[in-house]
């Protein structure tokens, strides 16, 4: 940039060179026009050496005032095009004094250009306003847009503040709301779960009917995974997942046992696993678990007949879920596909996103229908850190 403005100074320079008169004194009609040359061109090194630059401004108009006195016409012609008695180039640097130099020092070197250019001890109508004009003008203007550029500055900074402040107030609400979720769940209804598990139990060991005795343990194992995915929920609500009094807990469910049951009511499941279950915790696992089970009943509700795959693959970062299903064979049965809420899917989307997983599920060409979830390979509860083996967790 500062090289077009040399060019264009040092052609208007020349301009009035070639219109005007020349100077006139024993340096010859080309000392001034020389100056003023070597003046423009040495903007192009005002970044590097503002002070250089400046100071040669100084001494070249200090010069044609002593020779203005001493020998008119010498560095100056006797009449002028124009009524600058610096050169014309002066404005550009005193504009770029204020944001190269400290400002003291920038003030200081500008006022002594000022002063030759204005020259307050002979005032004339022709020469102190338009050196004021080209001297003080430039700086006014240099220090209006830096500090306009600073208060602008200063209020980006303070929004991005007060943005930041109220991303963590909302976090901190969320963390207290989930905090007190977490403790009503825990007080409220894992009491009453307990109660239900302790009560089946003694219900199992006083019948002597077998069927009874039967559908009790039923109730008793279903009351107990019932409680083990309400700590879950409860521990990654809280964040750390410390319950008073806990132990340690059951390994998750294999979907495998799934799998064996959708076979035995008359599915074709195609079931592929890679990797070893053991690289994610059993929270994460029993979510897993709810994944399958979920989308088996969606088929074995809406598609019966239909062939389906579910493929598990296990890796240091996570678990990678699909189940797939395709078009049915028969029409679905009205009083099966009639039952439950239709929230499913959602309950289980926010259990996946709960733990900081992902599930998508969508119909597929052909009229099949897919389920996909990435889940983390630990979240932090109590449980996770005892099968987290230190690289996963931070």
């Amino acid at each position: 940039m500062l090289g077009v403005v040399a060019v264009l100074f040092a052609a208007l320079d020349l301009a009035l060179f070639a219109a005007g008169p020349h100077t006139t004194g024993w340096a010859g009609p080309y000392a001034g026009i020389t100056l003023l040359l070597i003046g423009d061109f040495s903007l192009l090194l005002l970044p590097r050496l503002p002070r250089a630059v400046t100071w040669y401004f100084i001494a070249v108009s200090g010069a044609i005032l002593v020779s203005d006195k001493l020998s008119p016409g010498l560095l100056s012609p006797e009449h002028p095009l124009t009524l600058m008695t610096v050169p014309i180039a002066s404005t550009i640097v005193c504009g770029n004094l204020v944001r190269l130099l400290p400002r003291r020092e920038a003030l200081t070197l500008a006022g002594i250009l000022a002063v030759l250019a204005s020259r307050p001890w002979e005032p004339r109508w022709d020469t102190l306003p338009f050196g004021l004009l080209a001297t003080v003008t430039p700086v006014a203007i240099s220090l209006y847009v830096q500090a306009r550029a600073q208060l602008v500055q200063s209020l980006r900074d303070r929004a991005e503040r007060a943005e930041r402040e109220r991303e963590l107030l909302a976090e901190r609400a969320r963390a207290e709301e989930r905090r007190r979720l977490a403790g009503e769940m825990h007080d409220v209804v894992t009491h009453r779960l307990s109660l239900m598990v302790l009560h089946a139990g003694a219900l199992g060991v006083s019948t002597k009917d077998s069927k009874v005795a039967e559908s009790a343990e039923e109730i008793r194992t279903a009351g107990r995974e019932a409680l083990q995915e309400l700590r879950d929920l409860v521990g990654v609500l809280r964040g750390e997942g410390e319950l008073p009094g806990r132990r340690a807990e059951a390994d998750a469910p294999d979907p495998a046992r799934l799998i064996a049951e959708s076979r035995a009511a008359g599915m074709q499941v195609e079931y592929f696993v890679d990797g070893p279950a053991d690289r994610i915790s059993p929270t994460v696992g029993r979510t897993a678990y709810r994944v399958v089970q979920e989308a088996l009943t969606n088929i074995r509700k809406h598609a019966p007949g239909a062939r389906v795959r579910i493929e598990l693959h296990y890796g240091e970062d996570g678990l990678r879920l699909r189940v797939h299903n395709g078009a049915p064979t028969a029409r679905p049965d009205p009083a099966l596909a009639g039952t439950g809420s239709g929230s499913g899917l959602l309950g289980l989307r926010q259990r996946v996103d709960l733990i900081g997983g992902s599930l998508a599920a969508g119909p597929e060409d052909g009229g099949g229908y897919r389920v996909d979830a990435i889940l983390p390979a630990y979240v932090p509860t109590a449980e996770g850190a005892r099968h987290d083996s230190g690289g996963r967790r931070r």
